[in-house]
C-alpha cells in the first residue's frame, strides 16, 4: 500500500512540474498559429479590403486588351470622364533606355489611354510610399505608347517629372502574368514602388506585361516645377 502511495505521490509531482511546461508548449503552438495567420494577411496586404484596386485592374486589363488602334464598339461607348482635352497631365514618364517619353494622365479609361500613359487612381501616389501604377496601349506603330516596353531590361531607369518632384526608378523586376493577376500591384513594405503595365503579346494579346521598378534613394527630393 505505501509502495502504491509513494507511486502515486511521485507521479502527481512530476504532473505538478510537468504542466507549467506543457502550458507553455500548447500557448507557444497557439502563438505560433496566430502568427502564421498575421504574416498570411500581412502579405496579402490590404488587397482584399480594397475591391476598388481589383476592380481597376480588371478595368485596365480589359481595356489593354482591346487594343489601342481599335473603335469603341456600340455596346461600349466612350465613358464620360474628360479625355486629354482641356486635361493637364499630372506627370511625364520617360524611359531612355527605348527612347520613349509619355504624357501621364490621372485616370485609366479609355479617353485618357487613346492618347497617353494614364497613373491607375486606385493606386499610390506617384513618387510616394507603395506601389504606384502606369498603364498604357501597347500600339502597333513602332516607338507609339507603350509599344517598345518588352525591349525594358533590368537596371533600366524610368524617370517620372511631375510637379512633386523628379523621380528615378530603376527597373528590377519583368514579367508577363494573367490578365487577372492583381498582385502585381501590391506594395512591399516601405518601398516607393512603380509598375507599368501594358498588353503582351503585340497581337492578339493573352497576358500582361508588368515592369516592376523601384525609386532611387535621394530621388524627388528636389520639386521639378516644369515637365
Amino acid at each position: 500500500m505505501r509502495k502504491k502511495l509513494s507511486l502515486l505521490f511521485i507521479v502527481l509531482g512530476i504532473a505538478i512540474l510537468v504542466a507549467p511546461a506543457l502550458q507553455e508548449w500548447q500557448a507557444d503552438r497557439e502563438q505560433e498559429k496566430l502568427l502564421a495567420l498575421a504574416e498570411q494577411a500581412n502579405g496579402r496586404d490590404d488587397l482584399a479590403a480594397r475591391p476598388e484596386l481589383a476592380a481597376g485592374f480588371e478595368r485596365v486589363s480589359r481595356l489593354l486588351g482591346e487594343g489601342a488602334n481599335d473603335e469603341p464598339s456600340a455596346a461600349e461607348p466612350e465613358p464620360l470622364t474628360p479625355g486629354v482635352d482641356g486635361k493637364t497631365p499630372i506627370a511625364m514618364i520617360e524611359i531612355p533606355a527605348i527612347d520613349l517619353k509619355l504624357p501621364v494622365l490621372e485616370g485609366a479609361t479609355k479617353a485618357n489611354m487613346k492618347h497617353a500613359a494614364a497613373h491607375m487612381t486606385e493606386t499610390s501616389s506617384l513618387g510616394e510610399t507603395g506601389n504606384a501604377a502606369i498603364a498604357a496601349h501597347r500600339a502597333r506603330t513602332k516607338g507609339r505608347l507603350f509599344n517598345r516596353l518588352n525591349e525594358v531590361k533590368i537596371g533600366d531607369q524610368i524617370i517620372i517629372a511631375a510637379e512633386t518632384g523628379r523621380f528615378v526608378y530603376e527597373v528590377y523586376d519583368i514579367s508577363v502574368v494573367e490578365p487577372t493577376d492583381v498582385s502585381v500591384l501590391e506594395p512591399k513594405g516601405d518601398d516607393r514602388m512603380l509598375t507599368l503595365i501594358t498588353c503582351d503579346p503585340l497581337k492578339n494579346p493573352t497576358h500582361r506585361l508588368i515592369i516592376h521598378a523601384k525609386l532611387l534613394p535621394d530621388s524627388g527630393k528636389e520639386s521639378q516645377k516644369s515637365m
